[in-house]
């Protein structure tokens, strides 16, 4: 729409032809500005809804705003048409015309009236206690200004939120849909698993959304800081995008159920292989203990547990649960299995380990020996008195029963000793190593 220019002293016949073809051009712009709004698909929408809210209060306010801009238009139509048979009166006006003519395009020569309701809804004539008002031209084409951008901006915010929202939850709604048979295919149900409850909140909450979005579109309307363009903003989804996520969340929880349900048996079976070979793994660490209380002396034996009998009743509840199809119950169940049965055959392990420990410490005992004897044989020593002697003492040692590490280790130890005494350099003409078998 245009804005007429300021008022002056009396105008002559060609600043009136040029008043007047503004005035056509800016008519022409007003009607077609409104009639686009009398037929915007928002302003139909919001005169068939049952409105709620901040869009009932302010949809009153529009549509009053609507039916005085109509006013408006009618009264600018009117003066312009009178200007317009003045000026055609004449083909060169008259003093008295162009006084006529100059009141009636610069002065406030048009009276609008309003009805009873519009002018107590609408933002112009409120609380002035009239029921009309006089304006000049400009005054006029200024004040349908004002109220076709209020009107407009609302009919188009609520248009925004109508055509991006609804359609959003109405997707969103289906998938929910699609989302709770496949739950309820594989137990996940209200009351029976948290992501059966979700799905319930989340069901309600759209259901709630929709109702707000369709009755009061404004209360989800997020107008654009600093814009002065009708229907600046943004709807706002805020309450759609967490509740998406929300249902993202419960599909991933749904798919890990899914595929605890493809692959149960596979992982049950692994379950009862880990605690089998972790109740074996015991049952020789108790078995090595009482071989290493027989043999080995002055030596302390860690005790060794009894079998997982809890993981056993668990994994018999697993093994329930797939029965019954309760794979809501079976997935956190199996997850938290797996984690203790590979934990028990670790702990069974490090059990046989700590139990065999003498026996290793023996064996290891046993080799040196062996080898320091295999190794004075080489240098042709296996005969000298003394090393016979402390061979045939450690080794008497380490293979009677029960074993005393500790005098075994010492005997191992002076077996050595002397085995290095004989093994070390000799000095060049220095005579070979005196016969000793007399110091036993």
């Amino acid at each position: 729409m245009g804005v007429t220019g300021p008022t002056g002293p009396v105008m002559d016949r060609d600043e009136v032809d040029r008043a007047l073809a503004r005035l056509g051009a800016e008519h022409e712009a007003i009607e077609t500005s409104l009639l686009a709004l009398q037929d915007h698909a928002g302003r139909r929408l919001l005169e068939g809804a049952e409105l709620t809210g901040v869009t009932k209060e302010r949809w009153t306010s529009a549509e009053a705003s609507i039916t005085l801009l109509w006013a408006y238009f009618d009264a600018y139509s009117d003066a312009l048409r009178t200007a317009r048979e003045i000026r055609a009166r004449r083909r060169w006006s008259s003093r008295e015309d162009l006084i006529e003519l100059t009141e009636l395009l610069r002065g406030a020569s048009v009276t609008v009236a309003g009805s009873a309701t519009a002018t107590a809804n609408a933002p112009t004539l409120t609380g002035t206690g009239r029921l009309s008002e006089q304006f000049t031209l400009a005054q006029l084409v200024e004040r349908m200004n004002e109220l076709y951008a209020s009107s407009l901006d609302m009919v188009v915010a609520a248009d925004a939120v109508w055509s991006a929202l609804p359609a959003r939850i109405d997707l969103l709604a289906a998938e929910l849909k699609r989302t709770r048979q496949l739950a309820h295919s594989v137990g996940v149900r209200p009351g029976e698993h948290p992501a059966g409850d979700d799905l319930e909140r989340i069901t309600r909450t759209l259901t709630k959304l929709r109702e707000q979005v369709i009755s009061d579109p404004l209360a989800y309307w997020v107008a654009a800081q600093g814009s002065s363009a009708p229907g600046g903003g943004r709807p706002d989804m805020t309450t759609y995008d967490r509740e998406a996520r929300a249902l993202e969340d419960v599909r991933r929880e749904i798919d890990a159920v899914l595929t605890v349900r493809q692959d149960a048996e596979t992982r049950i079976v692994k379950l009862r292989d880990l605690l089998s070979r972790a109740d074996r793994t015991l049952s020789e660490a108790r078995s090595a203990r009482g071989e290493v209380l027989a043999k080995i002396a002055a030596s302390e034996v860690p005790a060794v547990s009894g079998p997982p009998t809890a993981l056993q009743e668990q994994l018999a509840t697993a093994a329930e649960y797939r029965r019954h199809a309760q794979w809501h119950r079976l997935s956190p169940l199996l997850e938290s299995l797996e984690q203790k049965a590979e934990d028990e055959l670790l702990r069974a392990r490090e059990s046989l380990t700590a139990v065999t420990a003498p026996l290793a410490v023996r064996a290891e005992l046993r080799g040196r020996l062996d080898a320091y004897k295999a190794k004075v044989a080489r240098h042709g020593l296996a005969e000298d008195p003394l090393l016979v002697e402390r061979y045939d003492t450690a080794r008497r040692m380490l293979w009677s029963a029960p074993c005393d590490l500790r005098v075994a280790e010492q005997a191992v130890l002076r077996y050595q000793q002397a085995a290095a005494e004989l093994l070390g350099p000799r000095v060049p003409g220095q005579a070979a190593p005196a016969d000793r078998r007399g110091e036993a």
